[in-house]
């Protein structure tokens, strides 16, 4: 008998829950270790030993650290072992076949790529992996004794191929002692159905028109369909990684963890500083807290602060991708974010609220633009159609027929990538509590039931973030 994917996923699923509470408390990582390894495998079959080779490395590097406390010479030893190894999987496989083909490029030579398949979630676990030695080596976690419960918070699978980023100190805790129960699980279960609602009817439905935008000759766009095609991946993206981590958050929460927020409506945002603040926050907390603050921060001065920004956006670049779009997409929001703290900063808050939100979602979706574009010159006339400088109409049949087309699901989509659908309901809540509490039980399981007709129906279901 053959499984699809999806078959796969469902029966692993209600397996590991069935499994999960039906076998005593100190028994639960171990299920949780092995559905997560059967879940990863499935995808990744030999990769998954490089996982467990990363799991077992800083597992024992944390022991080392902590056996010598006393000498620091050994400790940085250790944690630098752990950080050439972890970096330099990731490296390999992530950038190898980028690093060869520019000194073929620039040097002539013709030396053969490796062309490696690209580890799923590889970029999610080695952050993750490195939180935990860095944390030991700081003295903030003691080493975790338990390979069982360490390894369970590495290759947890809701979140293990594309996040939130979770730090050991975040669930160390849970990871010895947490708490499951009926209103949590059911809070779990609400997330994640949000999360696939967000994911399967917003995210591929605006993503299907963009798919189809962005393979038209962009020289022959009118402007209004390249602003709309942009937006539609806007919110494709939003929504699809979004989705992802409220469906990670959801999961960890039915099992009794609390996995961090990721995104906080980032499209409300009235400067591109905050949007950083609220866009995949777990990635930003990382880069701060282990990378930013060692460097410095802001407490060496103007120019130390700008070197630090500089280089923490640089390396933000990189963490996205093996490709020259994402170098100069984190070069594009490291100026913006240097420019908006020592140049213009001041009088941007000066200026009434739409103006800063036009302001943010403008250099927003120019950045989505480097973010998309594989092809740099591909990018640079998708930008040229946008701002007009192909000559083309401002407003066509096909923006007229695509806008006819997606117009109701787009608005939709902007509708509910702010906070007031979720207000208004509260808001509600209050004075009709029965009636909104009876509303929100439909509005669950019909987006349930709608995500899974989509599904079925539909081969379009890519997620974005797992090429990274």
């Amino acid at each position: 008998m053959v499984f699809s994917s999806l078959d796969f996923c469902c029966i692993l699923l209600q397996a590991t829950f069935a499994l999960y509470f039906s076998v005593p408390r100190r028994a639960r990582n171990l299920v949780l270790l092995v559905a997560s390894l059967v879940f990863y495998a499935w995808g990744e079959p030999v990769y998954v030993l490089l996982m467990v080779f990363s799991t077992l490395l800083d597992y024992c590097v944390g022991l080392g650290i902590q056996r010598y406390d006393h000498d620091g010479r050994m400790r940085k030893r250790l944690l630098l072992l752990s950080m050439v190894a972890n970096i330099g999987a990731l490296g390999f496989f992530k950038y190898a076949d980028f690093v060869l083909a520019n000194v073929n490029a620039v040097l002539g030579t013709n030396i053969p790529l490796l062309g490696l398949p690209l580890p799923i979630g590889i970029s999610f676990y080695t952050f993750q992996t490195m939180s935990y030695t860095i944390d030991v080596y700081r003295r903030e976690v003691p080493a975790q004794a338990s390979f069982i419960d360490f390894a369970t918070f590495v290759t947890m699978f809701p979140q293990l191929i594309a996040g939130p980023i979770v730090r050991y100190i975040e669930v160390q805790k849970e990871l010895a002692e947490r708490e499951v129960s009926i209103d949590k699980f059911a809070k779990g279960v609400e997330f994640f159905v949000l999360g696939l609602a967000h994911k399967v009817l917003l995210a591929n439905a605006v993503g299907s028109l963009w798919s189809r935008l962005k393979l038209l000759p962009p020289e022959q766009l009118g402007v209004g369909t390249a602003w709309l095609g942009i937006l539609c991946y806007t919110l494709q993206i939003y929504f699809d990684f979004g989705g992802y981590s409220l469906m990670a958050i959801g999961c960890g929460k039915m099992l009794g963890f609390e996995f961090p927020k990721n995104f906080d409506y980032p499209y409300i945002s009235r400067s591109v500083a905050e949007f950083w603040r609220r866009w995949h926050m777990t990635l930003g907390s990382w880069f701060r807290e282990y990378v930013y603050i060692p460097l410095g921060g802001n407490r060496g001065g103007t120019a130390k602060t700008i070197r630090n920004l500089a280089i923490v956006w640089l390396l933000t670049g990189i963490w996205h991708g093996a490709s020259w779009n994402f170098i100069l997409w984190g070069c594009y929001y490291g100026l913006i974010l240097i420019l908006e703290r020592f140049v213009y900063g001041k009088a941007l808050a000066k200026l009434p609220a739409l103006v800063q939100h036009g302001y943010t979602m403008l250099l927003v979706m120019v950045g989505w633009v480097l973010f998309e574009a594989t092809d740099l010159s591909w990018g640079a006339q998708y930008l040229r159609a946008m701002f007009g400088a192909n000559g083309t109409a401002l407003v066509d049949g096909r923006f007229l027929y695509e806008l006819s087309s997606f117009g109701a699901v787009i608005l939709l989509a902007i509708a509910m990538a702010t906070p007031y659908p979720e207000k208004l309901l509260l808001w509600l809540q209050k004075r009709y509590v029965r009636l909104v509490s009876a509303l929100r039980l439909v509005l669950i399981f019909g987006a349930f039931w709608l995500s899974i007709a989509y599904i079925i129906d539909s081969s379009y279901n890519p997620f974005l973030y797992f090429r990274f």
